[in-house]
């Protein structure tokens, strides 16, 4: 057992996160799978994976640490988390990227300013490719989930169903180490405002209710165009997201035309602009891009 990595767990369930161990200088969870499960312990009653045997219990975490040294991996979900990961190309973590290539970290402080936010102030650690994970407390009542690249190149995060390896961990690339504020802050409101899900419509049949599910877009077109040409300076950026990827389900449903929702857009963003056009085409066209990728019937292309 290494003492190190048990005080890294134990430090992590001090902040009320869960914890479960990791392989030994591996991102990968250490706990039996499902076809080698002995049906015993925690798994009594069914196989538990790895977030439901994450835990707070000291006990537990001594007994599971005493039998190596393993990293030490949060379950974000049990924990409350929302944790923003801001990774660097891959081929510039190996020293052979381009310069000219922006980190997450870059993108996501051009993104707060584009929002008109500061930086949040969080507890910050270093990956040991060199990214950051951002750690936020997640609201109660609202479930997030992860994401990839959704809010912006090289900008993911961590939620429900995720988890990140905590500092102390050490893996064949490098050390994870905390390097700045000392408790997780509430997730912004802006931010949560890009990560929550807007309401999915009713899936509507053919005929006198698939002209409903028409109508029903137009009405949420003509609500999410005015949300953006209406919104306060500082916000217009991330209502614009938000209205593109909730719009982006009608065009993946085929009731709206996605050149009809990407012009009104435009227009909507370009009243009382701040950034340029380019910009605003920029967030435009990936939010789209992912909601009708995340909502396009299975096996039909986008």
């Amino acid at each position: 057992m290494s003492e190190h990595l048990l005080n890294a767990a134990m430090s992590a369930t001090e902040r009320g996160w869960y914890v479960f161990p990791l392989r030994v200088g591996s991102k990968r969870p250490a706990l039996h799978g499902e076809t080698s499960c002995p049906g015993t312990g925690p798994c009594a009653s069914g196989h538990a994976k790895w977030e439901q045997r994450a835990t707070t219990d000291p006990d537990r975490i001594r007994v599971a640490w005493s039998h190596g040294p393993f990293n030490v991996g949060i379950a974000t979900g049990p924990s409350r988390l929302v944790v923003v990961d801001l990774d660097v190309p891959k081929d510039k973590s190996q020293d052979k990227g381009d310069a000219g290539t922006p980190d997450g970290v870059t993108t996501f402080e051009a993104l707060c300013e584009h929002t008109g936010h500061a930086v949040p102030h969080t507890y910050r650690t270093r990956t040991a490719s060199g990214g950051q994970h951002l750690y936020f407390t997640a609201p109660d009542g609202v479930r997030l989930t992860n994401t990839a690249g959704s809010i912006a190149p090289l900008v993911d995060t961590r939620a429900c169903g995720g988890y990140v390896v905590a500092a102390g961990s050490t893996t064949p690339s490098g050390p994870y180490e905390a390097i700045g504020g000392s408790v997780a802050a509430p997730v912004p409101a802006w931010l949560l405002s890009i990560l929550q899900p807007a309401p999915k419509p009713v899936q509507a049949p053919t005929g006198v209710v698939a002209g409903q599910s028409r109508r029903y877009a137009d009405v949420a077109l003509d609500c999410e165009v005015r949300n953006v040409a209406t919104a306060a300076d500082g916000t217009r950026n991330a209502t614009l997201l938000r209205a593109a990827r909730a719009l982006g389900r009608f065009v993946a449903s085929g009731d709206l035309a996605r050149s009809v929702v990407e012009q009104a857009l435009r227009g909507a963003a370009g009243a009382n602009a701040t950034q340029p056009q380019r910009y605003y085409d920029d967030v435009i066209r990936r939010a789209l891009d992912w909601s009708i990728t995340h909502n396009s019937p299975r096996g039909r292309a986008a």
